[in-house]
This record gives structure tokens, sequence and C-alpha cells, in this order.
């Protein structure tokens, strides 16, 4: 499995800049300053290009799942077609029938994490077998915690990221619900690996059901470079997720960047991208 940290280089969708111009500028300087190339992909029909292009497993391997969450027919005509976007991109990936979103990989050189989402959404394939053919896809160990059952999208970017092959950073669990902090101590007690605690926060916001502003963990790490989502707003803990994702990474460079008016839409950082090893 390619990681991260093996990425070096990044494409986001074309409706970012028109979306959300000043966001844009600003992710765009960054990635500009420490010479991560960029670009943007055709064909999209909305700007979460993690959820609809492919996982890569090697550098010559990407597998295409699936975009078909129960979700997306809410909105069909904001229903991006895979397809259509490899063809305009030129990218040629192995396809499955799995039912799968970006979103809901995280993703080490060893194991991949995702929710229950993933059942739910294949439902005619029986979970040992469902997670063997993941495994046979995705050439990792796969690894399953709860979904919130509050979350539409069901995704795992929102809750915990890889640190390294044996590390996970995850939200602070204090705040979590119970059943969620109990499927998590039981993936991590099977799997054997440990844990660093992300501080997180839900502000205090009317009329935003789908925020994600609060949720330090969605970031981009493209190679030596993590761009850090911060809020700035009432009751942030914008300095001690910094704290947090430094002393982790020591190594690295953390960069902050505000985006509250992507975050209000349902996503930040990881979201937004599609890193791969080119």
């Amino acid at each position: 499995m390619i990681t991260d940290a093996q990425t070096n280089f990044v494409y986001f969708s074309s409706l970012i800049a028109e979306r959300h111009p000043d966001s844009w500028e600003s992710i765009a300087s960054i990635l500009d300053k420490h010479d991560i190339k960029h670009k943007f992909l055709d064909g999209t029909k909305d700007i979460w290009c993690r959820d609809y292009m492919p996982v890569q497993t090697d550098a010559n391997r990407f597998v295409q799942f699936k975009y078909e969450a129960p979700y997306l027919f809410l909105e069909p005509a904001l229903r991006t077609i895979p397809l259509e976007v490899l063809q305009a991109n030129s990218i040629s990936p192995i396809f499955t029938d799995i039912i799968l979103d970006g979103g809901n990989v995280i993703r080490s050189s060893t194991h991949v994490i995702m929710t229950t989402r993933v059942f739910k959404d294949n439902p005619s394939i029986g979970k040992n077998e469902l997670i063997k053919k993941l495994e046979d896809h995705l050439q990792a160990e796969v690894l399953i915690i709860p979904d919130h059952t509050l979350d539409e999208t069901g995704h795992a970017d929102g809750h915990l990221r890889f640190i390294n092959d044996k590390t996970v950073l995850v939200n602070e669990l204090a705040n979590e619900y119970v059943y969620w902090k109990n499927g998590f101590a039981k993936m991590i007690k099977e799997s054997g690996l440990n844990f660093v605690e992300m501080p997180w926060f839900e502000p205090k916001l009317k009329n935003e059901p789908l925020s994600a502003l609060g949720i330090y963990v969605n970031y981009l790490e493209v190679g030596n470079l993590i761009v850090f989502p911060i809020f700035d707003i009432p009751g942030n803990k914008d300095q001690q997720a910094l704290d947090v994702i430094t002393r982790v990474f020591p190594e690295k460079t953390i960069v902050p960047v505000s985006i509250n008016d992507i975050g209000l839409t349902g996503g930040l950082m990881n979201c937004i991208s599609w890193n791969i090893l080119q």
C-alpha cells in the first residue's frame, strides 16, 4: 500500500477554485511554497475527489471502487461519475464492484482502516468474504471500526489517521460515543496497534448540519508536508492540536490553514485532495 508519506503529487477537483477561491489560494500557495506539484481533475461534479478517485496500492496500480453509496442518490446532480473523470484525466485503474468511498480508506503500508459502513453498502456480500476481497484488492490487512450513526457518509477520515505502521492518531476519546469507543478499543486490541489522541471540538453552529469544523485529523499529508486545518473560531483547540501534530510528526513540515468555508460544507483537507506517488 502506498502511504501518504510516500506521495508526491496532489490532485483537486477543478471546482475547488471556483467555489472556494480564497481557500484555494491559501492551499495552492502552501503547496507551491513547498514544491508540491498539483493539478486539477476535469469532469468532476463536486469537490470531494478523495471519495470517487481510486486507491493507489503500489507505484503503477490503482483500484477503483464503485462510488454508489446511498447518500449520493439524494443529490444526483452532484454525483461524480468516476469513469468520466478517469477517462478525462487518462487514469487506468483496476475496477471492482465493491461500493466504497475513498474517505473510508485510511492507510498505512500494511493496514487499511475503514468503518462498518462498508458492510451496510455491500449487503449482498458476507462480511468475511467482503474483507477477504478488500484485502486482495488493497494488498493490506483490513481493520474495522464503527461508523457514526449520525454521519451520512460513514467515513473514517473524520476519526483517525496513521502516524506510522504501528500507531494511529485518533480523535480524543473522552467525548466519543460509548459504542464507538468500544469498537475502536476492539480494533486496537485485535490489531496490536498503538494510538495517540488528537483534540477535537464541536462548535455551536446554527443551520450547518454538515459542518466538519473542529476535526483536526482531516489533514493532507503529502511527502514531508502536512497541510493542517485550524479553525480560529470560539471554542477552538487549534494550539493544542498543533502541539500534538508537531509532536507526533517531528520530522515533517506542518503548515496550518484555515478553510472554514470548505469545512462548513462537510469536509476538510483529506476530503478535497487525492494524493498519489508519481
